[in-house]
């Protein structure tokens, strides 16, 4: 039996108490008991446990928003999936980039991301809306900041560990205790207030006693003074509940603070004096691939297999891509670079497949093109280039014009063979769309972007800089390679250290026409840390150590948002 309050109460259910006498005077004393009848049981107050776990019943999420794409998904669903499933730092990969919302939301909450989709509509809403996106800045618990938020929420000193700003460490979180009966039971805090108050509270009890002429104990003492009272009753009266009242209120702190804490994961502290952009992307290409269907007897269909090719029984791709190159001719970054051919006839050759004549800049001479077509579905090599220069040079040809819709690593290298200049025109995949596709040759279907002039210099520490001049242009009018300056360049980026597969951003540098950091600072409508943009805002690279593969990669891209990358042995 145990007795409380001048009664006495046995176990619940014929059992035995949860915990032992001791500890249950402690529970008492913080006011936890709850009596029915001759039971006792425990007090759960709502702000003991103030939220509550999501489970798999998810309502009141929002479902009506702004869309920019048809199947675009809300936001905050994939909020909830990101935060459930992963940390900081993580990589959340979406197969279906629609309008880039998980993307978009994994930017925001610290997660690296790689989204894919077959649209290029897609893929430009999703870009825009990532690169103008702007959001909060959460302290991150690997940094001076978050030590000193930490230190503030918890009372305790600021740690002296170092700093990284890793955010794998995570974000300061906001909390909330989860009060339990145990964490009550195990605070012997209490005990300490309970008797600091009892000094103070015992002979104010004795006192109103003596006024009234009553034996009244502890719990049997009236809220409200009767009005019959006399004075010295009232205020004595007032006196312990004040002190009762202030005794509480410290117990439940120390219950407050000696709780365990739950973590909110969607609530991270917020450095209002900053605002956060999208850090560094890029938008890669795979090869063009065919897309082969199933039949009923589970037989694949190749339609461009079949005869017609995919576009009439009169056309190939190849004097399709022929039609379009002799309405829209090859444009350069540079406008008066362009090559407007006035003949474009076949060829027959093995890889040349055509002969396109064009006069120079005085009209007066007249230059001979080879024209070299890759696969509809497939990537130009350098061994593909260097097949058809050499038959251009014994053809007499002055210049190879490859057009392809994509260019492996190793070809990017290859620009010359003996004295037969290598432009690599990058096909629109507008062109996939054959006969749909109005030939009006008004658009850039066959771009050269030229290749990028880059120093690579000594640094101190054994480490190297990249500097990059400009684009190596070809002037159709002379026929020679010149180097356009760095003004033509939007923006460049390094792969330090090039594992000839893929092309990772190491580094990224804005050098942008006109004044960059002015729109820059239009475009976020706020203040720029000015010697952090200078930083970026540059031609020279910071200093880095020598790649373990021995190559680094450039990718140049310029104001029309035509790209070009380069790989370079070290």
């Amino acid at each position: 039996m145990f007795d409380w309050q001048g009664e006495s109460y046995p176990p619940p259910n014929k059992g035995s108490w949860v915990t032992n006498r001791e500890k249950l005077i402690r529970i008492g004393r913080a006011q936890r008991f709850l009596k029915e009848g001759k039971s006792l049981g425990y007090r759960l107050n709502v702000n003991d446990w103030p939220f509550r776990k999501i489970t798999n019943l998810w309502v009141g999420l929002s479902v009506s928003y702004q869309k920019t794409y048809v199947v675009q998904t809300s936001e905050e669903i994939i909020q909830r999936c990101i935060l459930m499933t992963t940390d900081p730092g993580d990589l959340v990969l979406d197969p279906t980039c629609g309008s880039g919302t998980t993307a978009y939301v994994a930017e925001q909450w610290g997660r690296r991301w790689i989204t894919i989709d077959t649209s290029r509509v897609a893929l430009a809403l999703a870009r825009a809306r990532i690169m103008g996106a702007r959001y909060a800045y959460y302290l991150l618990a690997d940094s001076r900041e978050g030590q000193l938020k930490e230190a503030e929420i918890n009372g305790f000193a600021p740690s002296s560990q170092p700093v990284r700003g890793d955010i794998r460490h995570g974000f300061v979180y906001e909390r909330v205790p989860h009060i339990t009966l145990k964490s009550i039971a195990n605070n012997s805090e209490i005990d300490v207030i309970w008797e600091k108050h009892q000094q103070l509270l015992e002979p104010l009890r004795e006192k109103l006693n003596k006024v009234l002429g009553k034996q009244w104990l502890e719990w049997e003492i009236p809220r409200e003074a009767l009005k019959n009272w006399p004075e010295e009753a009232h205020s004595l009266d007032a006196a312990w509940w004040e002190e009762r009242i202030a005794r509480q209120k410290e117990v439940d702190a120390s219950i407050a603070a000696k709780a365990e804490y739950e973590y909110l994961y969607d609530k991270p502290y917020i450095d209002k004096k900053k605002v956060r952009v999208a850090g560094p992307f890029t938008v890669e290409s795979l090869s063009p691939h065919r897309v082969l269907g199933v039949d009923e007897n589970d037989n694949l269909i190749d339609s461009l297999g079949e005869s017609g090719s995919g576009y009439d029984d009169q056309q190939s791709f190849a004097s399709m891509i022929l039609d379009n190159l002799r309405t829209s001719g090859v444009q350069q970054a540079r406008k008066s670079d362009k090559i407007d051919f006035i003949s474009l006839t076949p060829w027959p050759g093995d890889l040349v497949c055509a002969e396109g004549r064009y006069l120079d800049a005085d009209g007066a001479a007249e230059r001979r093109a080879a024209i070299f077509i890759g696969p509809e579905f497939g990537t130009v090599s350098k061994i593909d280039l260097v097949g058809a220069a050499r038959e251009a040079g014994d053809a007499g040809f002055d210049v190879l014009v490859a057009c392809a819709f994509n260019y492996d690593a190793h070809s990017s290298e290859f620009n010359k063979l003996g004295k037969i200049p290598i432009l690599k025109a990058r096909m629109n995949a507008d062109l996939h769309m054959a006969g749909d596709l109005k030939n009006t040759g008004k658009g850039n279907l066959f771009v050269i972007f030229g290749e990028p002039d880059i120093d690579i210099l000594d640094a101190p520490n054994g480490q190297i800089q990249v500097r990059v001049n400009g684009v190596d242009v070809f002037h159709p009018n002379t026929g020679e390679v010149r180097s356009d300056g760095a003004e033509g360049i939007a923006c460049w980026f390094i792969d330090t250290d090039y594992n000839m597969e893929s092309f990772f951003v190491r580094q990224a540098y804005f050098l942008g026409a006109n004044d960059p950091y002015k729109a820059l600072k239009t475009t976020l409508k706020s203040e720029i840390n000015e010697q952090a943009w200078s930083t970026l805002n540059s031609s020279i690279s910071r200093p880095f150590a020598k790649p373990d593969t021995g190559r680094i990669a450039v990718k140049v891209i310029n104001h029309l948002g035509d790209e070009v990358m380069k790989v370079y042995r070290v």
